[in-house]
């Protein structure tokens, strides 16, 4: 049983990060293609570009956005959808990003391998005489590099053909914290809002995707000493409990503690950058 203040941060959480009460399939697509049409539109912009990582996140993007093109197509206006597939070298889970292309069906797809540039990024740091604690540490900030060194890729991409970055931020991820400041967490639309994990899910499948890549073990394969570690692994937590909180159903206790200590640890990933206040 929460105590009130607990319920009321629950409460806080859900309606930060725009977690409907109702769900509906059809509606959710709708909802998120039309926004996507209107936002080309309305910047005059004319490509939609975002990086496939063989995740259900980004593969619901890429579906999203493919549809968005092709109905502004039909509509007269000129629209494309690039994917790109961003591996440091040799992607362990590389067959799942291909399904994912083979399902999304984009209209171009470039490939860019980010190694030389992350380990180049790595020497330079090296040589400047930065020392990290361990060789843990150095492992997950490469892994930010990494995610940052992405991004990079897909803005020039998107400067390049005059598009936007999707993002892939949705709730679940959004409340732990679980994305890199910069990194994922750097676009100009992001599509997802509002979506927990299932919900994530069952839109993929209700866009064409397969059992199998719709219900992949997420993780965010970031860090070479721990290749595919799960998500759930580095919560402490699972998704279903994740999910169930995001829709306001009551968690074990432990759950909802390790939740609200990655909410209000990750806060600052989710804010503007901090300033003084000049008019005070």
């Amino acid at each position: 049983m929460l105590t009130p203040d607990q319920a009321a941060l629950q409460r806080q959480i859900i309606s930060t990060l725009q977690v409907a009460d109702d769900f509906d399939v059809d509606v959710e697509i709708t909802r998120r293609v039309d926004f996507l049409v209107n936002y080309l539109l309305t910047t005059r912009m004319k490509t939609l570009v975002l990086g496939i990582s063989g995740g259900v996140d980004s593969l619901l993007g890429g579906q999203l956005a493919q549809r968005a093109v092709e109905q502004l197509r039909k509509r007269g206006h000129q629209a494309r959808f690039v994917a790109m597939r961003l591996p440091y070298g040799q992607q362990s889970d590389e067959a799942d990003a291909l399904a994912c292309l083979e399902a999304i069906q984009p209209d171009e797809c470039l490939v860019v391998n980010i190694k030389p540039a992350v380990d180049a990024s790595l020497d330079s740091l090296l040589v400047s005489g930065l020392a990290f604690r361990d060789a843990a540490q150095q492992d997950f900030l490469v892994g930010n590099i990494k995610a940052r060194q992405r991004m990079i890729m897909q803005y020039a991409a998107a400067g390049a053909k005059g598009g936007l970055v999707i993002g892939t931020d949705q709730a679940a991820e959004a409340l732990m914290g679980f994305f890199t400041k910069f990194g994922d967490g750097a676009a100009d639309v992001t599509p997802l809002t509002g979506l927990n994990k299932r919900r994530v899910r069952a839109l993929a499948l209700a866009l064409g995707a397969c059992q199998e890549l719709a219900y992949k073990v997420p993780t965010a394969d970031l860090e070479s000493l721990a290749p595919l570690r799960p998500d759930e692994e580095a919560f402490g937590v699972s998704y279903e409990q994740i999910d169930d909180f995001l829709e306001g159903k009551a968690i074990p206790l432990a759950a909802f503690q390790i939740i609200a200590k990655h909410w209000h640890a990750s806060a600052h990933k989710r804010a503007l950058p901090a300033c003084p206040d000049l008019l005070v």
